[in-house]
């Protein structure tokens, strides 16, 4: 597990959210309190996050756009495609993150073993405070009348109060 972080994707009433703390620790010592963890790729129809390797994610958010765009925004064969590299470039398979991604009709969780997940409920989420986020996002979007911009903020706030790798310096994007 990538420590450092959470990420929630969640799709709830026509919308798709992605939710991302700001901390950035190294080892016990919080280095940063409004990091962007989150991004919009392939013109803005695809978001993204990541957990792990500030580097590494950055280039893998670069070959899944480029992957985004070889197959016209296709993401899951995009995320396949990039997998598939990810697991057996010498170089790429050295990688340290994880990736949540999704679009209007997917999300996925891609990982450098070559696992890209599409989860069976409509919220994942990666990162040290991930399980608690995921946890929260799943009671509230059973039980309340939210939106999916607020159950995704309520869910990191949850995260934030339990998790010390998790802030509340909340950053959303919506589709």
């Amino acid at each position: 597990m990538f420590e450092g972080t959470t990420i929630l994707v969640l799709r709830h009433q026509g919308k798709v959210v992605i939710a991302g703390d700001g901390q950035v620790t190294m080892g016990q010592t919080v280095m940063k309190h409004k990091a962007r963890k989150i991004r919009r790729l392939y013109h803005d129809q695809i978001l993204t996050g990541f957990s792990g390797a500030t580097a590494d994610a950055l280039t893998l958010f670069e070959k899944l756009e480029a992957k985004l765009e070889q197959f016209n925004g296709n993401l899951t064969r995009a995320a396949v495609e990039m997998a598939k590299d990810w697991r057996t470039d010498k170089i790429l398979r050295r990688l340290e993150a994880l990736l949540l991604a999704a679009d209007k009709e997917h999300i996925l969780i891609l990982s450098g073993t070559g696992d890209v997940m599409e989860p069976d409920e409509e919220v994942a989420a990666i990162g040290s405070g991930g399980p608690l986020a995921l946890a929260a996002a799943r009671a509230l979007l059973g039980f309340s009348t939210l939106t999916a911009v607020d159950i995704a903020r309520e869910a990191m706030k949850i995260a934030a109060s339990l998790c010390i790798y998790t802030n509340e310096q909340i950053v959303l994007e919506e589709l």
